[in-house]
């Protein structure tokens, strides 16, 4: 069941809130904000997956074998290596 709630916003997210009713792509402002939530959440579980499933295991790779670290310049190095190549 729907709950009421009071928010405020900048008046630049109202603005852009109120125009996309206008613009017919939201029956209302509640719509708007409703999606916007799903979205934020779709984008934080994924973020959150991707911390589990691909970082954790890189940092425990990386804190069992520490020879596999790359300072930022050897990074900046093969990646300008690869753009090259790529080219």
């Amino acid at each position: 069941m729907p709950e009421q709630m009071s928010i405020t916003l900048p008046r630049e997210l109202a603005n852009a809130v109120r125009a996309k009713v206008t613009a017919g792509q939201y029956a209302n402002e509640s719509a708007v904000i409703s999606e916007s939530l799903h979205a934020l959440f779709e984008h934080e579980n994924a973020l959150e997956h991707w911390l589990h499933a691909e970082v954790a295991p890189a940092l425990d790779a990386l804190k069992a074998d520490p020879s596999r670290a790359r300072t930022a310049g050897q990074v900046r190095a093969r990646l300008a290596a690869a753009r090259t190549g790529a080219q």
